[in-house]
């Protein structure tokens, strides 16, 4: 069955709208021609393309809607249709689209296209969904918006930080907090990861049902977690570049609870071209963050070298762990050679090219490639492998 004409109208209205304005002549022409918008449509589409269109402008591709060329060519000049003010295009937002679009439009206008005069609303940042590529946008454009909305970006900040804590706890506390024990077993409740499967068939085995075919299960075993006190120094070195922000955020997160374990010492150092010792905010990450200023160039060596020299106590229980694109703008020399006397001093060293939940990243392999023959291991990881990492160090 064909569809029909109000049919294949409303499916070329849908497929207009999520295209942009480029699809605008190839559809038209497949209705017999005429606007494929109109009305409230035309306003929606013309909001969107306030943010989307940025990703063809970029490339210099305008359109000419009257001469009808060919999608996507290059022009000294266009039609395009006239730019909106921020007031004006908060307010198409808010009229025309629910809360939860205008939350996405948002924050891909922001963080995806740099519309930083977003800073300036603090109704739209109050709509916009707190994530971490989101904090990592706004605390990179912090010192451009105005002063007024500090007090909001800290809330996000706040936000941000509490549900990263709370979901990063669950993912790496079961590693960091002791070994299961293979042999002791208890019937208090624990994760499922937990579940010792074979004692708990046979503690059920008597309510096998042989006519259903099913065990009952009434008790589940769990091994049990040895606790034990950990007398190691954690030094979080991380590079507060503005490609580093979202690594920056996990660091920070990460850096509270390793602090918060019994028996371990936690020091975090951000830095640049200069070195800032965050130490005394490690327990407090939306203080740390709001601390860092993010940007400027990269020197790893003299980072490293303030560590070496000023944090680390105890070279055989130290974990030190480098956060960095290792893109080193000064010599590499001293930065290899640092790595170097750390790794024959016996302390236990880990690059991270990359902290964050999806585990990839873009950095200077060739460097990386010079710190691992040095005797620093280089890896992208999420925040749970980090601590797997920490565990099997201090065990």
């Amino acid at each position: 069955m064909s569809e029909t004409p109000e049919a294949a109208q409303e499916s070329v209205r849908r497929w207009r709208l999520a295209l942009g304005r480029f699809a605008e002549s190839q559809l038209s022409a497949s209705m017999g021609g005429g606007p494929c918008l109109t009305g409230l449509d035309a306003r929606r589409d013309h909001a969107l393309d306030h943010v989307y269109g940025r990703a063809y402008r970029r490339r210099g591709l305008t359109l000419d809607l009257e001469a009808g060329r060919r999608r996507g060519q290059k022009r000294s000049a266009g039609l395009d249709p006239t730019q909106m003010t921020l007031p004006d295009w908060l307010g198409e937002m808010r009229e025309l689209f629910p809360k939860s679009v205008r939350e996405d439009v948002q924050g891909h206008a922001l963080t995806d296209f740099g519309m930083t005069d977003i800073l300036s609303d603090p109704t739209a940042l109050e709509e916009i969904e707190p994530r971490p590529d989101l904090l990592a946008a706004m605390l990179s454009l912090r010192h451009r918006a105005d002063p007024a909305v500090a007090s909001l970006l800290r809330a996000v900040a706040q936000r941000v930080v509490e549900e990263l804590l709370e979901r990063l706890k669950t993912q790496t506390l079961p590693a960091l907090t002791g070994a299961r024990m293979r042999v002791a077993t208890t019937e208090r409740k624990g994760s499922a990861r937990d579940i010792a499967w074979d004692r708990t068939i046979r503690a059920n085995l008597r309510n096998y049902d042989p006519e259903r075919g099913k065990l009952i299960v009434d008790k589940v075993r769990f091994y049990e977690r040895r606790r034990r006190g950990i007398p190691w120094e954690v030094v979080l070195c991380v590079d507060q570049s503005g490609s580093m922000a979202p690594s920056l955020i996990h660091a920070a997160v990460m850096g509270a609870i390793f602090a918060r374990l019994p028996g371990l010492s936690v020091r975090f150092v951000a830095f640049d071209t200069s070195v800032v010792d965050l130490s005394d905010h490690v327990g407090d990450p939306v203080e740390l963050l709001l601390s860092v200023q993010l940007g400027g160039g990269t020197n790893i060596g003299k980072a490293i070298a303030y560590c070496e020299n000023r944090l680390i106590r105890n070279p055989a229980r130290t974990l030190f762990i480098l956060v960095s694109d290792f893109h080193e703008g000064a010599s590499p020399g001293p930065l290899i050679a640092a790595i170097r006397r750390m790794a024959s001093a016996r302390i236990r060293l880990l690059g991270v090219a990359a902290l964050d939940e999806t585990g990839r990243a873009d950095f200077d392999r060739a460097m990386a490639g010079r710190l691992a023959d040095a005797g620093m291991p280089v890896s992208a990881l999420t925040p749970d492998r980090l601590a797997e990492w920490v565990a099997e160090q201090i065990r």
